[in-house]
């Protein structure tokens, strides 16, 4: 039989895509607008757990924004999705789990993450440090070489922000997307 894998606000399906296409897993993607992790509850057999809930309310590089969203509720809306997927990994009891966001301010409320990683890391050379809380064993890291791109003012910036900066919905999940090196890496070390 086929092992779970649940994919919560799995969005593209990067981070489970080598688990959807090894036939040994059976991997659900629990993400809007079919699926709300809110209202989900669980198949009975998990194997494992990824999570990767919206980071826009947490993550260090809006900081200057967290006040204003404190106070008009976006901040407690998210946090009403991670412990969602808490809850969802609570009742599941996998045998691995992991919650991903960027580095910020939900380790106010989660503690110390279990690693931190940036794309290069795994193969896909751009930078974007990134948490993983859960129970799971850490990937073994392929690094190589970020790359650059060099503004008219002299600053450095990461090809992928580069390419996708910007506010927009679209350029926002452009940014999201797990990067497949570490995808891959992450499979193989928790089969």
């Amino acid at each position: 039989m086929a092992r779970k894998i649940l994919d919560l606000c799995g969005g593209t399906g990067s981070w489970s895509k080598f688990y959807q296409e090894d036939k040994k897993y059976n991997v659900d993607i629990i993400t809007l607008p079919e699926f709300d992790v809110k209202e989900y509850d669980p198949p009975k057999k998990v194997h494992g757990i990824l999570a990767a809930p919206p980071c826009t309310h947490f993550t260090n590089s809006g900081a200057q924004y967290w006040g204003t969203k404190d106070q008009d509720g976006r901040t407690l809306e998210d946090l009403k999705i991670v412990t969602a997927c808490l809850r969802i990994i609570a009742k599941s009891k996998p045998k691995f789990w992991a919650l991903e966001n960027p580095v910020g301010r939900l380790k106010n409320w989660l503690g110390k993450p279990k690693m931190y990683f940036n794309p290069c890391d795994y193969g896909d050379p751009y930078t974007k440090k990134t948490c993983l809380w859960g129970v799971f064993n850490i990937p073994e890291k392929s690094p190589v070489e970020p790359e650059f791109v060099i503004a008219a003012n002299g600053d450095r910036y990461s090809k992928v922000h580069w390419s996708t900066g910007g506010k927009s919905d679209k350029t926002k999940e452009l940014r999201s997307i797990t990067p497949l090196g570490f995808a891959k890496a992450f499979m193989e070390a928790n089969p």
